[in-house]
């Protein structure tokens, strides 16, 4: 990236000042290495957010960022509505709430080592993968309608879970404010049988041990330590966000130019959040969240299932669940200032500080889990919030190790039976239904994940818990 006129504010803190059509200033936390490595389209990117009307604060880029749909994958940005601020659909992406829930298992890595094989056919079976597959589960439209109103409340009220899966999601497992009326009937279509369901490209479920601790009392917090197995899961809200982001999208370039918006760039598209058009977006947004809420705790009941097959005494608790594809209005203090604003996260990780009253209990003395995903045969983290990371990132880090190869040149650099020999031999079992999954998603077309938190965690966004390894990982 073309770091001209770059001002450095701190360690691995980076600001472009505001200028020309910049409403803001454009932050980037990352380290020299990373920065210099970015796209230079990252830096246009970013700019444009700065530019967008009723922003408060900086628009912000974590390490991982590359290049997005509007904003940058690793984008941040508040806006306020009682300040003309936007919403943007760009800004949240098509995956709506895509993000990862992590569980315990009470298992070591050596129970693990025993039946590796074994447990990944179980869970390749038990888990639905790939583009387009659907579930066992058959909504009708009145159970696809509670859905999107109760999130994973839903699926815990129909026996695929319980109260604690609730306490330990982000929003208690429910968002607020969802309505299905804002939703589009071919956006509910594509709900019916999706719900139980992996979906494809970076998501997964990897089952893992904890290689290494940082911080004893928060791992104590979250009931970890080193050796032990753990299951992340890493997925959205499937054809349903996706399709709410493709209707709305066309909607806001449609009425942009009532609004008195000019389109420079149409995937930047907006609208007012206090217009019709920006409550309904918001509405149906939220249905987005809900339903990957739901998802994910439908895929952690059928994950303890195929455990229980395998692992008759393994007992499945879930440690957290964030999402780091939302719009979420939060409270947040700009220039002294106290408002209610709309953060837009896109492929940005939710990182809740000690103390905030948004955290379980179990967790209010150390902070928000933060799961940050590697690739297939790399590591991934557990972090967590700090609160200067609230003071100048809207409680944001990154959300995982970013990509550093499109997915086009990765199927040319890569052979996908090779990469899952090649992680096979490092002991780590892969089971994907394609091999042009397996090369899109090759450890060498990522970032150095390591690299990616230290950013952050030197920053003093974010601290460091854990650091997890695969064993077993399932893909579509």
């Amino acid at each position: 990236m073309d770091q001209t006129n770059f001002t450095n504010l701190g360690t691995n803190h980076w600001r472009l000042p505001r200028r020309g059509t910049m409403q803001t200033d454009a932050d980037f936390f990352a380290s020299s290495d990373l920065l210099r490595a970015m796209e230079d389209d990252v830096r246009r990117q970013l700019c444009a957010v700065a530019s967008l009307p009723g922003i408060r604060g900086a628009a912000i880029a974590m390490p991982d960022a590359h290049v997005g749909y509007g904003f940058p994958i690793g984008g941040i940005g508040a806006f306020d509505p009682e300040r003309g601020g936007i919403v943007s659909a760009g800004g949240v992406g098509f995956d709506i709430a895509c993000g990862v829930r992590c569980l315990r298992t009470g298992l070591h890595k050596s129970d693990i080592l025993s039946a590796q094989d074994e447990l990944a056919d179980t869970l390749y079976t038990a888990i639905p993968s790939g583009l387009g597959t659907g579930g066992s589960i058959r909504l009708s439209r009145q159970e696809a309608t509670a859905l999107l109103r109760d999130g994973a409340k839903w699926a815990v009220q129909r026996g695929y879970g319980s109260q604690a899966d609730l306490d330990h999601t982000e929003e208690r497992g429910r968002m607020a404010g969802a309505d299905p009326d804002a939703v589009s009937e071919k956006a509910m279509t594509r709900l019916r049988d999706a719900i139980g369901t992996l979906g494809s490209g970076n998501h997964y479920l990897e089952v893992q041990y904890v290689e290494t601790t940082y911080d004893a009392r928060a791992a104590d917090a979250f009931g970890i330590a080193e050796g032990d197995v753990l299951v992340s899961i890493h997925c959205g809200s499937r054809g349903l966000g996706h399709q709410i982001g493709t209707d709305y999208l066309a909607r806001m370039l449609d009425e942009m130019p009532a609004h008195g918006l000019p389109i420079t760039d149409r995937q930047l598209a907006c609208a007012p959040a206090a217009s019709p058009l920006g409550r309904a977006y918001l509405a149906a947004m939220r249905c987005g969240i809900n339903c990957a809420l739901a998802n994910r705790q439908v895929l952690s009941h059928l994950t303890r299932e195929a455990f229980a097959r395998v692992f008759p005494e393994a007992r499945l608790s879930l440690i957290y669940d964030v999402a780091h594809n939302t719009c979420k209005e939060e409270r947040h203090t700009v220039g002294g200032d106290s408002a209610a604003l709309l953060v837009h996260r896109k492929g940005a990780t939710r990182a809740l500080p000690p103390g905030h009253p948004d955290l379980p209990s179990a967790y209010a003395a150390v902070g928000q889990p933060a799961f940050i995903g590697g690739s297939m045969g790399t590591a991934s983290y557990i972090l967590t919030g700090t609160d200067y990371g609230m003071r100048v990132a809207f409680g944001s880090i990154c959300h995982g190790a970013g990509r550093s190869m499109s997915r086009k040149k990765a199927q040319k650099t890569f052979r996908g039976g090779q990469v899952l020999s090649d992680l096979r031999d490092h002991g780590i079992v892969i089971r994907s239904g394609s091999t042009r999954g397996a090369a899109e998603e090759a450890p060498g077309a990522y970032k150095d994940i390591d690299a990616v938190v230290r950013a952050v965690t030197d920053a003093g966004i974010a601290k460091a818990v854990a650091r997890v390894r695969p064993l077993v990982c399932v893909k579509g």
